[in-house]
């Protein structure tokens, strides 16, 4: 290609992106414009978050209608295997795991959501008021141009297990311990949570470590990432003033 071809390539992109800045700086300038657009954008991010709300409860959904099933069946006969809860514990752990990966992309749009509920509306209704973010529209707009995620992996796992996992959990031990130890004399139920060729203690330490470490990450003293909903405060404090 000729040296002259390659500067009309050069000037053509130079162009183009100077035309897209153009557009951006026109609907700055044009407010009925720029209100519709951020209309439109608070009403789309809104209706991504509820659909990933709803995929949220669907993983809760499964997981306690497997455990009742499971739990359900451990317990219609004696003879019955007491590990079969903890395939129903090894069931909820990945329902869990499922669902921490939801709430990550979930929480991508509840934060655009908060970000323009905390900066557009809310100083939208009360002018006089300082905005939370002065740079929010940089935020949001770098947001948009490089989507990430906003929380860790284990930040996500530790807020699934404080809303709901770790009373499945809990269930399902209290479940499990109540099966190996009811319908055996009360010295032998080591013996009775003995899966094969696996003894009983290692069974019950293997359980007890694993329950410990969902405790430890709902425990762990962590700074929150995720944008938070609600303030600290007396419920009906906002009707104060009526």
């Amino acid at each position: 290609m000729s040296p002259s071809s390659d500067d009309a390539t050069d000037t053509g992109d130079t162009q183009e992106r100077d035309d897209d800045a153009a557009i951006g700086s026109d609907l700055q300038r044009d407010r009925t414009t720029i209100s519709s657009v951020l209309g439109d954008t608070y009403r789309g991010e809104v209706a991504r978050e509820t659909t990933w709300r709803s995929r949220l409860d669907q993983t809760t959904t499964w997981s306690v209608t497997i455990m009742a099933a499971i739990l359900t069946w451990a317990f219609s006969s004696t003879d019955n295997p007491h590990y079969i809860i903890l395939i129903a514990g090894l069931v909820v752990t990945m329902f869990l795991l499922i669902e921490a990966r939801r709430y990550r992309d979930y929480d991508v749009y509840r934060a655009r959501v908060r970000l323009m509920q905390q900066n557009l509306l809310a100083a939208t209704l009360d002018p006089d008021a300082p905005v939370d973010n002065p740079d929010w529209r940089v935020e949001l707009s770098d947001d948009y141009r490089r989507p990430t995620v906003k929380v860790s992996m284990l930040e996500a796992l530790a807020n699934r297990l404080r809303r709901i996992y770790l009373a499945l959990f809990s269930v399902l031990v209290l479940a499990w311990a109540f099966r190996i130890t009811a319908f055996v004399p009360s010295d032998a139920w080591l013996e009775s949570a003995s899966i094969a060729l696996v003894p009983g203690e290692v069974v019950v330490a293997v359980c007890a470590l694993w329950y410990l470490a969902a405790v430890a990450i709902v425990l762990w003293p962590r700074e929150r990432q995720a944008k938070g909903e609600f303030r600290e405060g007396e419920h009906g404090e906002w009707k104060s003033g009526q």
